[in-house]
């Protein structure tokens, strides 16, 4: 399969927006594109963006991503990236791409003085949980909370 790994263009977000909805569908949560793609062009594109993002780039469109924040720990006091989102096409998993774009994530958070990498996944993704053991990372028991402003 080819493919190459590239930071999301604005061209991309129609499609993106199609990968999110993929994304919450295989984490059972509810999802309305109402709205987003203009928040994400915010985000990403905007004069102090929030949000980075990698896309899997085919010939044709893109098939995967991984999004991030850079947020600081107190316990360590220092910063830290926070993987948001990785997300891969069906089709797409078992190339190697998922450890490719961690190996990506990485090298960027140790361009920014990044401590370490956080993210997190559903308990029932065991496919996931088997891939982030696999690249040493280090999972912890805790409920996430979700509070509606």
């Amino acid at each position: 399969m080819e493919y190459s790994i590239r930071n999301c263009e604005i061209t991309d977000l129609p499609k993106l927006l199609a990968l999110l909805q993929k994304h919450a569908e295989f984490e059972k949560a509810e999802f309305s594109p109402e709205g987003k793609e203009e928040g994400l062009k915010n985000a990403l594109f905007g004069e102090n963006p929030k949000l980075f993002c990698l896309v899997v780039a085919t010939e044709e469109t893109i098939v995967g991503y991984a999004s991030y924040t850079f947020d600081f720990s107190t316990w360590n006091a220092q910063t830290f990236l926070y993987m948001d989102c990785l997300f891969l096409e069906e089709e797409t998993r078992g190339f190697g791409i998922g450890e490719i774009l961690i190996e990506k994530l990485k090298e960027i958070g140790t361009q920014n003085n990044c401590v370490n990498i956080q993210w997190q996944t559903p308990e029932f993704n065991t496919r996931a949980i088997k891939f982030y053991n696999r690249m040493g990372a280090k999972g912890k028991d805790k409920v996430r909370f979700t509070l509606t402003l």
